[in-house]
């Protein structure tokens, strides 16, 4: 950190904690910089100042140079003009009328540019934005760095007393400055566009002035007289004035309103920070999906096609399921015909082989629809389904069908020769 500074013959006052770089007066100057030239690739900087005044409008303004020499004096802000290097400038007075000051104002320079005064820099600043930095409660702070061939400014506006919050302010890239040369500081105060009082006026002014402060202290005499018990300080000293007061609501204004403009920025950092991340997610699954159409996976019409044909497996199960429910209960129904009326044998034989038929069928059917399911299962690569132990498969269905019909068929026929035994016995 360099804090050995030279000063010249101006106007700046320096103390052991501190350095007034101009007096509140008309058309001061003053600048301080460091004795010996640093050489530094890359490298940052912290400077804390205050800017005070009366009114709103401001005076010239002050500046941040790292140049190849040390410009002790001259016309911009208090440092001499075509420099070789970079200024960062805080212009407080709007000398092109256009209502765009305070602001800060980088601008780059080889030693040939003439500053354009009259236009406050804005034809040849390489990055600049608007920030207050006059009659601020806490000193204003700037942090400028340079890195890689760019320079960024972040300042705190003195708002709080925070040392660390600073805002971004402008950055320039592909700068190239000196890799040796000097840090200073200058400022001006310029000559202020206020008109001269003229003198007459002057003297009417002072004088009304002279009656009217002899008439309060006339009046502050008497009601001393009046009231004896009244002691302590001076009234005036027990509120606090308009001016105090307005200033004090201006600034909790202000930072009130700092603090919401900041939570707010933290709360859209946010919700960037959730859009990126939705942002690559559905990248990625689109990259993904992609991917899985290359390796050979069915497209979306092939789906369609086999969700389609399950369908119609689902509808011929369905009417599998009917046409042996249907058998069963013509089985049953014959049942209980032959335990009635006792009919003969080639009823029963006749009756056996409709259903034989019926169960042939089924069997037909069954095998038509594994044949017809057989070649889109071949050409298309589904995706494998995991295992379901609660479904049944078609194969395990029929033959759990055919096992079921031959023991009912065999009880029917070992029923039917034990009564035919019974009966001849009888």
């Amino acid at each position: 950190m360099l804090r050995v500074f030279c000063s010249g013959n101006q106007d700046a006052i320096p103390s052991s904690d501190q350095i007034r770089i101009t007096p509140s007066l008309r058309s001061q100057k003053g600048s301080v910089w460091t004795k010996s030239p640093v050489r530094f690739e890359h490298w940052e900087a912290e400077v804390a100042f205050r800017v005070s005044g009366r009114g709103r409008m401001g005076a010239d303004g002050l500046a941040i140079w790292f140049t190849a020499g040390q410009g002790l004096e001259g016309p911009v802000y208090g440092a001499a003009d075509q420099w070789n290097g970079v200024g960062i400038f805080f212009d407080s007075f709007d000398n092109d009328g256009k209502k765009n000051n305070p602001a800060v104002l980088v601008v780059g320079n080889n030693g040939k540019l003439i500053y354009d005064h009259q236009n406050d820099g804005t034809t040849q600043s390489l990055g600049t934005c608007l920030r207050d930095f006059r009659n601020k409660p806490y000193p204003v702070r700037a942090k400028i760095t340079y890195y890689k061939r760019t320079l960024s400014v972040f300042i705190n506006n003195g708002f709080t007393p925070d040392k660390d919050d600073y805002e971004f302010c402008t950055r320039v890239e592909n700068m190239i400055i000196p890799e040796t040369g000097y840090f200073g500081i200058s400022a001006a105060t310029g000559g202020l566009a206020e008109k001269e009082i003229p003198k007459e006026e002057k003297d009417k002014y002072q004088e009304e002035f002279e009656n009217f402060q002899q008439e309060l202290d006339k009046r502050k005499e008497e009601f001393q007289k009046e009231h004896p018990d009244v002691q302590g300080q001076p009234i005036e000293d027990l509120f606090e004035s308009v001016n105090d007061r307005e200033i004090r609501q201006v600034f909790e204004g202000q930072n009130r309103i700092h603090l919401e403009i900041k939570q707010l920025n933290r709360q859209l950092a946010m919700i960037l920070d959730e859009q990126r991340r939705y942002v690559s997610v559905i990248t990625e699954e689109i990259a993904k999906r992609s991917s899985q159409a290359q390796s050979g996976q069915a497209p979306s019409h092939e789906m369609e096609t086999i969700v389609n044909t399950q369908h119609e497996v689902l509808r011929n199960l369905d009417e599998v399921r009917n046409t042996l429910s249907g058998s069963l209960k013509q089985l049953a129904t014959g049942q209980q015909q032959g335990n009635v009326g006792g009919l003969g044998s080639y009823e029963t034989v006749q009756h056996f082989n409709d259903i034989k038929e019926h169960l042939h069928v089924v069997k037909r059917n069954i095998e038509h629809i594994i044949q017809k399911n057989a070649n889109p299962a071949e050409k298309v690569k589904c995706p494998e389904l995991p295992a379901l132990p609660t479904c049944l498969s078609t194969t395990h269905f029929v033959i759990f069908i055919v096992i079921q019909s031959l023991l009912f068929f065999g009880y029917i026929m070992y029923k039917s020769q034990q009564e035919a035994a019974a009966k001849k016995f009888f």
